[in-house]
């Protein structure tokens, strides 16, 4: 096997295709491979344990299969959505007696670093397209984002996926502490609070791998949401 072969996501995601097949919803690799917008030949590096599954991936599975992402992160034995259109004949489906997963209280966004991630934000209609799962342990409406990039090394890597939740009006913002901010794009950063006289007027953003990314302001007027960073789910072992 490959590399990637113990990534949970990808075990489970070789569990779901051979599902899917054995059930005659798909018809190989070509045609699953079709449907998440991609090649066969990723489709058979995934299953080899080649390479991880993506986000974007996840979320096309996820949405056309009705496919619970909380069982592609390993944090249920529900591999389907019963409520999931896809799955109104499911009881017909060999080995499909699968129960509604729990809470899903987490909004998965992909693609942290476009802005249509913070439109979706906004579009009440959009919200409910997005692959949705739990944590033990974490309650409210959370929402995650896989983080692109190296600017928060050591603390983020690559990859990493964090849960936040999304402050309120006049909520106080914690120095040093680490959110997702939205403006015209979508970053995870340290914050602190920059003030003119009693009055915060921006935000510094900075990265925690200081040494190739420098901190940068932000005036509040460009700043559409913060989310505070509550944890975040790695692939990545402890050294």
């Amino acid at each position: 096997m490959g590399a990637f072969s113990e990534n949970v996501v990808n075990q489970q995601f070789k569990k779901v295709y051979e599902e899917l097949e054995k059930s005659n919803r798909i018809k190989g690799k070509s045609d699953i491979a079709k449907n998440l917008d991609t090649y066969n030949h990723v489709i058979n590096s995934i299953l080899k344990g080649d390479r991880n599954i993506t986000v974007d991936q996840i979320s096309k599975l996820c949405n056309l299969y009705g496919v619970s992402s909380n069982y592609l992160f390993g944090l249920s034995d529900d591999m389907y959505l019963m409520s999931h259109p896809a799955n109104k004949n499911l009881s017909a489906i060999p080995g499909g007696e699968m129960s509604v997963i729990g809470r899903n209280n987490i909004r998965l966004v992909p693609n942290l670093a476009r802005a249509g991630a913070a439109l979706g934000l906004d579009n009440r209609e959009n919200m409910d397209d997005f692959p949705r799962f739990s944590v033990p342990g974490m309650s409210g409406d959370l929402w995650a984002f896989k983080i692109d990039g190296d600017s928060m090394l050591p603390t983020i890597t690559n990859g990493d996926i964090v849960v936040c939740e999304r402050l309120e009006p006049n909520e106080p913002i914690r120095d040093n502490q680490v959110y997702v901010v939205v403006s015209d794009v979508v970053v995870a950063k340290r914050v602190q609070q920059v003030k003119e006289g009693n009055q915060v007027a921006s935000l510094r953003l900075i990265s925690d791998n200081s040494d190739v990314y420098k901190p940068y302001e932000l005036g509040l007027e460009e700043i559409r949401y913060l989310l505070r960073v509550k944890c975040r789910l790695t692939n990545h072992a402890i050294a």
